[in-house]
């Protein structure tokens, strides 16, 4: 019978762009799936992003088209825009409580939470888990000046991971050329998200592909 524990990745994705650009290197989002495929029973890699919809081309399309048939869960909310009090225009789009929800409701399904980001704000969000019995483990960085965790939430976790030492693992080549990876016949892969979901509990089932009742089988798999 399988040991490995279920686990989930959680992608703050402006928070980890700043954090990889920062550090000069860019995520193979195909290495780190199967890097962290191979740690765990992995079972949901979500990818959380803010989009301006009126953009007739946004340079983050490829890679959101990408890691959608390529077995991440993107999640995404329009850009809000305002203009502040001394006139400027600000753009606002923060994707804390999706992350967060999304988290908290897969929280009875895993026992070790990833989350790659370093915003302070989820300080509260990682104590939660840890009442429900979920480990949790921050991947962020504190290489740069300043760090680009915030020291609460590095307190907080059961184990951080500096983004650096991940950097061979799940890094790209800088010789690769700059597209999004693709089949064989030149389409994007789909194997791993063409798994389909088993059916049983509508709620939980169209958003998470999780079932409720019996524990998991021998083979890990929900």
């Amino acid at each position: 019978m399988s040991t490995q524990q279920r686990s989930a990745l959680f992608i703050d994705g402006a928070n980890l762009y700043a954090t990889t650009k920062s550090l000069g290197f860019d995520i193979d989002y195909k290495r780190l799936l199967k890097e962290f495929q191979s740690r765990d029973n992995l079972i949901r890699a979500f990818y959380y992003t803010a989009m301006i919809e009126d953009q007739e081309y946004s340079s983050i399309r490829p890679l959101i088209d990408w890691l959608d048939y390529n077995g991440y869960r993107v999640v995404t909310k329009p850009v809000k825009e305002f203009t502040d009090s001394m006139g400027r225009r600000k753009i606002k789009g923060n994707m804390d409580i999706e992350l967060a929800i999304d988290a908290l409701e897969l929280a009875p399904y895993i026992e070790h939470m990833i989350l790659f980001s370093g915003d302070g704000d989820f300080r509260s969000l990682v104590e939660a888990m840890q009442r429900r019995g979920v480990r949790v483990t921050v991947v962020s960085t504190i290489q740069t000046q300043p760090a680009m965790i915030a020291d609460d939430l590095r307190r907080q976790a059961d184990e951080f991971v500096d983004l650096v030492h991940l950097m061979p693992k799940v890094g790209r080549d800088p010789g690769e050329r700059n597209t999004r990876p693709a089949g064989e016949n030149g389409r994007p892969s789909r194997d791993f998200a063409d798994r389909a979901p088993p059916r049983s509990n509508p709620g939980l089932e169209s958003r998470y592909g999780i079932r409720q009742g019996p524990a998991p089988d021998e083979s890990g798999e929900v």
